[in-house]
């Protein structure tokens, strides 16, 4: 563009009215093209004259900069920025005639406080110095995004730390009981009731701090989940069969119902099931009277839906909104990390978990996972005459044998 101005200059002395006004018209088109690009910009620019007054501001720089848009153009940039800390900089900056690049600054905004990153060079033109670019770049996510990386980064080195201090101790507690063990060998038959009895109360205790040590490790250890298409209405089976003898003999009923043609979806079957078996020995704590256990799937749309409920206790209103946080429990023995794991572990599927509650009236666990798209297509079949038939129905409840 500069060319065709030079070689325009150099005939507008035998150029007609009609010419002139066609060179017009082009310089307007191009001024205008210039214009949109700079005000598309998601960054900010400012170009100031020599006396440091703006003469090009585009809409991205009015956006970012607190400025008056009364005074901008008529003194100083300095003059009509409203945050005295990015002032003075601007002052100090334009009339040293330095470059400074990336210089972030944090402004209280109606929105919250916003970073922004301001870059300081001469505008050079014929090897003079003819003015100053100011280059502005708003950089609130960015250093959000490195906050929550540092976090994760201090998160993870606490972890390995306190995985490891878990183990150490791990390793003393089973020295502990071995010698507990060795004792109770070197008393047969010679130990007074006394001593039997304060021998029980260590291993008890020994016994106690190994679980908690052990839910411990697998609470803060990284997941090495594998998720792979697999059937929930089999695991569910697998596990009511598993857990029977354990929850009739406590006086409690146990019944499954399975939803048919319930699709296959991606889970990790080891996981899966310790998140599911937490649920079922939680539910067969609050019943320790009898009562009934219900086990069931059901896919609706999008979702299966796995769920475990009992008749038991329930869990008062206050408590509900805390009963995954580690370390709560209601249990006299517990030690709060259960229900955070099952938590951890269907999060870590992709779906989620809730829980409805009345004391008096039982408990309701319900673990949702995504049903891949391929799948949500075969549940919904065509009808014979090639109608859609929409989403079969799931099917009657069948009972656990």
């Amino acid at each position: 563009m500069r060319k065709f101005l030079e070689r325009a200059m150099e005939k507008v002395s035998r150029m007609n009215e009609d010419s002139i006004r066609g060179l017009l018209r082009v310089l307007a088109d191009e001024n205008e093209r210039l214009d949109a690009v700079l005000d598309s910009m998601m960054d900010g620019i400012v170009v100031c004259d020599e006396d440091h007054a703006p003469i090009l501001v585009n809409k991205a720089a009015e956006r970012l900069l607190p400025v008056s848009q009364v005074e901008l153009f008529d003194a100083p940039l300095w003059e009509s920025v409203r945050d005295d800390e990015l002032s003075d900089f601007f002052d100090k900056a334009l009339n040293g005639e330095e470059s400074i690049i990336d210089r972030e600054f944090a402004l209280d905004t109606k929105a919250g406080t916003r970073i922004i990153a301001v870059s300081v060079t001469p505008l050079v033109r014929d090897r003079r110095i003819r003015g100053t670019l100011i280059h502005v770049e708003e950089t609130t996510d960015k250093r959000r995004r490195e906050a929550r990386l540092r976090r994760a980064e201090s998160l993870a080195s606490l972890t390995t730390l306190a995985a490891g201090v878990a183990h150490e101790i791990k390793n003393p507690l089973g020295s502990i009981s071995i010698h507990v063990q060795l004792m109770r060998k070197a008393l047969k038959g010679k130990a007074e009731e006394p001593l039997t009895r304060y021998l029980d109360i260590v291993t008890e205790e020994i016994d106690r701090l190994n679980k908690i040590v052990v839910d411990f490790l697998f609470a803060v250890r990284p997941m090495d989940i594998t998720p792979i298409n697999d059937d929930a209405n089999a695991l569910l089976r697998e596990l009511a069969e598993f857990m029977r003898l354990e929850v009739e003999s406590a006086g409690i009923s146990l019944s499954v119902e399975y939803a048919k043609d319930a699709p296959p979806v991606p889970f990790d079957r080891r996981y899966l099931k310790q998140a599911l078996l937490n649920l079922v020995k939680n539910a067969t704590a609050a019943m320790p009277d009898g009562g009934e256990l219900r086990l069931s799937t059901a896919a609706t749309g999008d979702e299966l839906k796995i769920a475990v409920e009992d008749s038991g206790a329930g869990i008062p209103e206050d408590k509900l909104g805390k009963i995954f946080e580690p370390y709560f429990t209601t249990k006299e023995n517990g030690t709060g990390l259960g229900l955070t794991l099952t938590y951890k572990i269907i999060k870590e599927h992709g779906g989620d978990i809730s829980v409805t509650s009345k004391p008096g009236q039982g408990s309701s666990f319900v673990i949702t996972l995504p049903i891949p798209q391929r799948e949500r297509r075969m549940i919904t079949g065509a009808c014979p005459d090639g109608n859609d038939c929409g989403t079969r129905p799931s099917g009657s409840p069948e009972e656990a044998r």
